[in-house]
């Protein structure tokens, strides 16, 4: 029987990209191949935990909820092959699913929604951790493959006291896929606060006029605070 390490399962609305304020149950699988410096969720990727779940008793959590949209979320569910098992028995079941991903890592499932996060230069960290996360945060080809299979959104977290250079990487970076619609790219501040996310994102707003990208709020953070389970 297929497993997963669950970091959590839980209902709310989702609060990022095109499908932001959509009722949605989200099961955050715990591990990763990133360590960003700023992460927001480090207990499923720094600190991984959560217990081991048969994958059969996760999908029956889910139905529980009586929620059409699911969202695959970590950590970097991509990782783990039983994902794909996953992904296969709520869509037999009728759920609509998104998957949130780096784009590092691939696998053979096609979700309704590839919400794909590539990390810009300034995620990785110091330490011994450096060296493995700047060889893997950018993989071109594996993100041509999901745009090949399903639909597609990119959020790129952006520091606006620095914005210069996340500029030109992000230009850089969707030079070398092909062609991305201006409104699938989402900018999201970075920062935790709600305060400082609102200052920053308004730093956003004239480069996305620009260029014809989306802010993506932090619904989630209004609403609840930086809070696991929101």
């Amino acid at each position: 029987m297929a497993k997963l390490r669950i970091s959590e399962i839980f209902t709310s609305v989702q609060g990022e990209g095109q499908w932001i304020g959509v009722p949605s149950v989200f099961v955050r699988v715990s591990g990763c191949n990133l360590r960003c410096v700023w992460c927001d969720t480090p207990y499923a990727s720094w600190h991984p935990e959560g217990p081991v779940r048969e994958v059969d008793d996760v999908v029956a959590e889910v139905q529980a909820q009586g929620v059409r949209h699911v969202v695959v979320t970590g950590g970097e569910p991509m990782l783990f092959e039983p994902t794909v098992e996953l992904v296969a028995a709520l869509q037999s079941k009728g759920h609509i699913i998104t998957i949130e991903t780096a784009g590092t890592v691939d696998l053979p499932l096609t979700p309704q929604l590839f919400s794909i996060s590539p990390k810009l230069s300034h995620s990785a960290p110091e330490g011994e951790w450096h060296d493995r996360h700047e060889a893997a945060r950018w993989r071109p080809e594996i993100i041509k493959a999901m745009m090949q299979r399903a639909t597609v959104q990119f959020k790129f977290v952006v520091n606006p006291d620095h914005p210069s250079d996340d500029w030109a990487e992000i230009d850089a970076m969707l030079a070398q896929l092909p062609p991305v619609a201006p409104d699938s790219v989402f900018l999201m501040a970075e920062g935790r606060d709600a305060a400082l996310l609102h200052d920053r994102e308004r730093r956003l707003v004239p480069e996305a006029i620009r260029r014809g990208w989306r802010i993506a709020p932090r619904l989630q953070i209004d609403l609840f605070g930086d809070t696991k389970g929101t």
